[in-house]
């Protein structure tokens, strides 16, 4: 294996290729971000050859180069285990995504015992160093790296698409040229497939493929909460975090203003603050100290000393990721939040200007911040692999956007739009799923934002869609990170960390698909067929789907369950809950409705009745049951009845099954006994998704 140290592999696990150089792969990732690192690894796991090209020496994105390792969870990941749920990193993320972090937490042991949330953050229930989040990325990768079926290239970036245009087909992209910033030279890597995975949306810009800015209008996205015009200035703004230890004062890491402190409007010492309030409905106003409990501090706590997660001891470290703070004597500050300015469809002087006043606004604050009765900071550069404990680049909240087959709205997030519901949602495509309670948007100082407010803010439970990932007119690219079919507004809750690694690792599987089936990412976009085929493939290696609060990743029937809901054939009894009850009673009526649904079959609705005890307006499931008593597949129990209610036995689905669908009916049950049993529901997911997949591959 290839040796690492502090989170860095040796120089011998990177590739570096001559001046003019051509490499060719199975699939090329490009781009540093978290989606870079997930899309990679997945596509690794399926046996093909992947080439990784990078900004910097560490992957990983948000969690290692950017420097905050402390995830920003949704409420539903941070859940824990109940009667009627399970913990939400069994059924939240996927099993890839639950392992990374269960060996985050192995390395970083606090007093000798492997703990939750190492780091103690009080914003996230997991945070570690940098450093070990790269380490444990790095374990992961290094076996392919050592049978050489991942180039890892680094230090380099984008600096040319390639394309090819043929008769009748729309613009593919090839491959890429990069820029070797090191040694100053340039090669190339061609591949089948090319993941679009910067943090800014690169290649569209370079490929001047069809993509969106900022804030877009109305017309483009047909979202109400839009103006008529465009935006493009109006987007999110960046923080550079900077990694800091409270120590003694002899230990400290005193540091000089930057020029222009105090007077700079981007260095205004008026927009800092060392104390964070809350308001409680019974005691009003509460002021928190640095240091304390619910301090900044302890915000993105990174490392700490105490077993008690509330006690900050000297040694303790955390990173400065300060956004917004509302106090009693002061309407707004933004800590390190970078506004004036934007690095998306600017100039590279402009973007480079920026870059720089974000770096000196960090420094600003910390300045500010150690002449503010807080001298004993010491600045952690061997936890960012820099200097001056200044992440390596600034965390990005938003990138230059694709304009994919389907863009997701603020209607498929928002909670104003699925009233009484628990999901936003539920695309019949879904790749992934995502989770962040609400649209958190860090607009810049441009005027003009939409700032969405009570239930226009709020974002259930939400799934990705396979077309989002698909650009509307090129060829050959898939879009991931920040760079897939988001508007501006959504993407404010697509872009947190577990949802960008399920991005990435939807990205690797759709990449994989393209590469061994021949076909075109629209093909595998537009075709249900493949569509099914792809979400069957996702779950089986435990990526979720659909949401379902009470179905872990390693569940027998995870499989079935999933995708029966994502095609819209067997869901939950409840639309207001997550769970789906796999061991509850099916009655007669819910199976009559799944097997229309999954067989497809032309609804029928007679003038009269076929049974007194089922009627039109009277049971939801009337147009389903007559369907299938139209097509001789249902009979009642005797009398005129149906009985649409009673529950459902095994050896009577067994009957049903046999005059539906008799080709598939033996392989249906292979698992599942034929007896006087009452059916569960998880035993009618994976009954009919066995004859689910028979019909696809008798396509």
């Amino acid at each position: 294996m290839p040796p690492q140290s502090n989170g860095v592999f040796a120089e011998s696990a990177f590739t570096r290729l001559a001046n003019g150089e051509t490499l060719q792969c199975s699939i090329l990732v490009v781009g540093g971000s978290l989606a870079a690192y997930s899309a990679t690894l997945t596509a690794l796991k399926q046996n093909l050859d992947v080439c990784l090209v990078q900004p910097h020496r560490v992957v990983g994105g948000q969690f290692t180069s950017q420097a905050l390792p402390a995830s920003d969870d949704g409420d539903l990941l941070r859940q824990t285990a109940g009667t009627l749920h399970l913990a939400g990193e069994q059924f939240a993320i996927s099993k890839a995504q639950r392992a990374f972090r269960e060996r985050m937490r192995s390395l970083q042991p606090v007093q000798g015992r492997k703990v939750d949330n190492p780091g103690g953050s009080w914003v996230s229930p997991l945070s570690v160093t940098p450093v070990v989040a790269a380490t444990a990325m790095n374990e992961a990768i290094a076996p392919y790296l050592d049978n050489q079926k991942l180039k890892l290239i680094v230090e380099a970036e984008p600096l040319e698409v390639l394309t090819e245009t043929l008769p009748g087909k729309p613009r593919r992209v090839t491959g890429v040229v990069f820029g070797d910033r090191k040694r100053n030279l340039s090669f190339t890597v061609t591949a089948k497939v090319v993941i679009e995975a910067t943090d800014l949306g690169d290649l569209l810009e370079m490929g001047e493929i069809e993509s969106r800015v900022g804030q877009e209008a109305r017309h483009e996205t047909g979202e109400a909460i839009l103006p008529e015009e465009a935006r493009p200035q109006c987007q999110q703004s960046i923080t550079w975090d900077v990694v800091v230890e409270y120590t003694s004062l002899e230990q400290s890491s005193p540091i000089k203003a930057p020029p222009g402190y105090g007077r700079d409007r981007w260095l205004g010492v008026h927009e800092f603050t060392e104390r964070f309030w809350t308001k409680d409905k019974r005691t009003g106003w509460q002021k928190w100290e640095f240091l304390s409990a619910f301090g900044i501090f302890r915000y993105r706590r990174l490392a700490r000393r105490s077993h008690h997660e509330k006690e900050v001891l000297p040694g303790d470290i955390s990173v400065i990721n300060w956004g917004t703070s509302t106090e009693p004597d002061r309407p707004f500050c933004c800590g390190n939040d970078y506004r004036p300015g934007r690095l998306v469809g600017v100039s590279p002087a402009e973007k480079q200007l920026h870059l720089k006043r974000a770096r000196d606004r960090t420094f600003a604050y910390l300045y500010y911040l150690q002449t503010h009765g807080l001298p004993n900071l010491k600045l952690r550069g061997d936890l960012t692999w820099t200097a001056d404990g200044m992440a390596l680049e600034p965390y990005i909240r938003e990138a230059r956007r694709g304009i994919a087959l389907t863009t997701i709205r603020h209607e498929d997030v928002a909670m104003t739009f699925f009233p009484h519901q628990a999901r936003a949602r539920c695309f019949d495509d879904t790749v992934g799923i995502g989770q962040y309670h609400y649209l958190d948007l860090h607009g810049n100082d441009e005027p003009g934002h939409v700032s969405p407010k009570g239930k226009d803010v709020i974002a259930l439970p939400f799934t990705l869609p396979l077309s989002a990932l698909v650009p509307i007119a090129t060829e050959g690219l898939v879009l991931s990170s920040k760079s897939l079919g988001t508007s501006h507004i959504t993407n404010a809750a697509y872009r947190m960390h577990p949802v960008e690694w399920a991005i990435g690792e939807a990205s690797g599987f759709l990449a994989t698909y393209a590469v061994w089936t021949g076909l075109t990412l629209r093909e595998l976009a537009t075709h249900p067929r493949h569509i099914r085929k792809l979400q069957g493939f996702l779950t089986r290696n435990g990526i979720p789907i659909f949401w379902f609060d009470d179905v872990a990743q390693d569940d027998p029937d995870f499989e079935a369950i999933q995708v029966m809901a994502a095609a819209g054939i067997i869901r939950s009894e409840s639309q207001a809950d997550l769970h789906f009850r796999p061991h509850a009673t099916v009655t007669r009526a819910v199976v009559c409705t799944a097997l229309v649904n999954l067989l497809q079959l032309e609804k029928r609705l007679p003038a009269i009745p076929s049974f007194w005890d089922v009627r039109p307006g009277g049971h939801w499931a009337y147009e389903t049951i007559e369907t299938l008593s139209a097509h001789r597949l249902v009979a009642g129990v005797g009398y005129g009845r149906f009985d649409p209610d009673a529950a459902m036995t095994r050896e009577q689905l067994g009957f049903l099954l046999k005059k539906a669908a008799p080709d598939a009916y033996k392989q249906a049950f292979a698992q599942t006994p034929q007896d006087k049993q009452v059916l569960q529901r998880r035993e009618l997911s994976r009954v009919l998704y066995s004859v689910w997949q028979h019909r696809l591959d008798a396509l």
